[in-house]
């Protein structure tokens, strides 16, 4: 059985991160059993979530564990999709992670609204003397993680105006298909899914999510993944919940 550390549920999604909802949509795409177990960032071999533990190996990191499902139970994420479009997954893969994520962690970090009612929280256990420094220092960790992924050194509207051309280029590959390399889902869903559920979820107002929402594509491929995959999680549609 593996074992899936993860956040676990919140923000109106079933799982806070997008890199854990992503590992998660492919165990179940590969049809692999596994519990799943809260953990935070400092119990992982890389000190970020996920990891899994698969008897007794440790793998940490969405794109690493990938790998080692692939390589262990010979599952082929991408099994439908052509050399060429292996490679379009990718690119598309790494524009998710490396620049929609980001824009994500602005809208719930750096904004200190979104901040005081989400990632706050994740210190309320923590020692009443220290629960505000340790809030501090935990949003200036962040921030400054946003300022060097680049999209930080813009003003807001500038950082959401470069997410959405990222946006446009995921709504205009996923066109009128189901998935967003096709017919059949493949690796890169997940990894897209996590990203857009978790700026869609109505549990943070943000302009990122305004913008978002207008696009009816993602929105609805939002929802059927939601569908597909949690069935059991009380999602309610994108549009119409905005």
């Amino acid at each position: 059985m593996i074992t899936l550390y993860g956040f676990g549920a919140g923000f109106g999604l079933p799982e806070i991160s997008p890199f854990v909802t992503k590992t998660e949509v492919q165990l179940k795409m590969a049809g692999l059993a596994y519990r799943k177990e809260k953990a935070k960032p400092p119990s992982s071999p890389k000190g970020q979530l996920p990891y899994i533990v698969d008897e007794a190996e440790t793998v940490a990191d969405s794109t690493f564990i990938r790998a080692h499902l692939e390589a262990k139970y010979g599952f082929d994420f991408d099994a439908p999709l052509s050399l060429q479009a292996r490679a379009q997954a990718w690119a598309f893969e790494r524009m998710i992670e490396h620049h929609v994520y980001w824009a994500l962690v602005g809208a719930r970090w750096v904004d200190g609204d979104n901040f005081a009612k989400g990632p706050s929280h994740f210190f309320d256990s923590a020692p009443l003397h220290l629960r505000e420094k340790l809030r501090e220092d935990a949003q200036f960790r962040v921030a400054e993680n946003y300022l060097l992924s680049g999209l930080g050194r813009h003003a807001p509207e500038e950082d959401v105006d470069l997410a959405v051309r990222s946006l446009f280029a995921l709504s205009v590959q996923l066109g009128d298909k189901p998935f967003l390399m096709g017919e059949t889902p493949c690796g890169m869903d997940a990894t897209a899914f996590g990203a857009l559920a978790g700026i869609l979820t109505p549990f943070f107002e943000s302009a990122l999510r305004q913008r978002t929402e207008q696009f009816a594509n993602l929105t609805a491929y939002v929802d059927r993944m939601m569908l597909l995959y949690y069935p059991e999680f009380a999602w309610a549609p994108v549009q119409q919940a905005a």
